[in-house]
């Protein structure tokens, strides 16, 4: 390796190195692209729509999300702080009377060890609540961290266009025209994936409470918004959204156990057969182990920002994964050397196919520049 290639190597890695100690701001930079993907999906059928103005487009765009968010905070946040709160409250006495279950259920068999106490579960979880509180430890650096992504958000919004082409500048001039072929592609990705999520969160957390409702469990709203919410982490989500339910049905009757638990399999079953298939047409298919990798590998390398952001990460790795090396790279090794032979036979690549192997023993084959 010559001193030109080491110095491009040594390059590669102190890049690689910095874009590691500024990771955090990447992924806040990130979750601005993924919101101003979706409010730009927003403005534009408001253009189509009959705003042709882009500015006022955006404005009104603005205009309905702060309309959402302060009704989302007057109607929604207060029930839902006060139920949360006699959920935490009850959450003790639910957990005490699972144990006396497993208990009874462990009396027929001597091997099965004591299920642990409400203080040993704590113990346990106080982990992932140092990390959970370190996360929002600092008030003052998280509402900057807010506020940057809000105002990042809204300049991608005001004009897109700038910073997609100072993205794609970063690539060598005879790539740029493809680098902006898979942005498009990403875009589709992410705004089809938003919209789909949003769908999916609305039918499972509404299912959910008229289920609850019917069954005559307590704190219908901190159940139904936690199903909708945690609904947007596949494979973790459905799963823990379903504890706080069966835990509190668990204090009025077993019956209500059973009941609850079959709603909920009911219902993420019919969002992942019928639902998902129907509204997420054009999503990006992502495989149940390559998701589950992914808030694995996210959330241990990025902590809880990563794992909140772990499948739009995944869904523009995707994208640029199967475009870049498999498209671009891996699937033309075979097609550049079916090119060489049209090329030498003056034939198409479709026809170049059918030739036989190139041989020395064919003088007539071989090109004249290696007569």
């Amino acid at each position: 390796m010559n001193f030109g290639k080491w110095l491009g190597f040594s390059c590669l890695v102190i890049a690689l190195y910095i874009l590691w100690q500024i990771h955090q701001l990447l992924l806040l930079i990130f979750s601005a692209v993924v919101l101003a993907t979706a409010l730009n999906r927003l403005v534009r059928k408001l253009m189509v729509w009959g705003v042709r103005n882009r500015g006022r487009a955006v404005a009104l765009t603005i205009g309905l999300v702060v309309v959402m968010i302060t009704l989302f905070f007057w109607l929604i946040v207060p029930p839902f702080v006060d139920q949360f709160q006699k959920l935490i409250d009850l959450l003790p006495t639910a957990f005490t009377q699972v144990r006396s279950q497993i208990v009874a259920l462990e009396r027929f068999s001597e091997l099965a060890p004591d299920p642990p106490t409400w203080k040993e579960v704590v113990n346990q979880l106080q982990p992932l609540g140092v990390a959970l509180l370190s996360f929002f430890s600092s008030s003052v650096a998280t509402v900057l961290q807010l506020f940057l992504v809000v105002v990042l958000t809204l300049m991608m919004l005001a004009n897109p266009q700038e910073y997609r082409q100072a993205f794609i500048k970063l690539f060598p001039s005879f790539y740029r025209s493809r680098i902006d072929g898979i942005l498009k592609q990403c875009e589709v990705a992410l705004s089809s994936w938003l919209e789909g999520m949003v769908i999916n969160c609305l039918f499972i957390g509404t299912m959910s409470a008229i289920g609850l409702v019917f069954f005559g469990v307590d704190l219908v709203l901190v159940h139904a918004l936690l199903a909708g919410v945690l609904n947007m982490i596949p494979n973790i989500g459905p799963f823990t959204s379903a504890i706080f339910p069966i835990m509190v049905a668990l204090l009025d009757a077993p019956w209500k156990v059973v009941a609850v638990l079959v709603w909920y399999l009911v219902i993420q079953n019919l969002e992942s057969y019928w639902l998902s298939p129907t509204v997420m047409a054009k999503q990006v298919s992502l495989l149940p182990a390559v998701t589950l990798t992914a808030q694995i590998f996210f959330a241990q390398a990025f902590g809880l920002l990563g794992l909140i952001l772990a499948l739009p990460l995944t869904v523009v790795a995707k994208v640029w994964v199967e475009e870049v090396l498999f498209a671009d790279v891996l699937d033309r090794w075979h097609q550049s050397a079916t090119l060489g032979i049209g090329a030498i036979s003056g034939r198409s690549p479709i026809e170049a196919k059918a030739l036989p192997p190139i041989t020395p023993q064919d003088p007539a084959a071989l090109p004249e520049s290696m007569g």
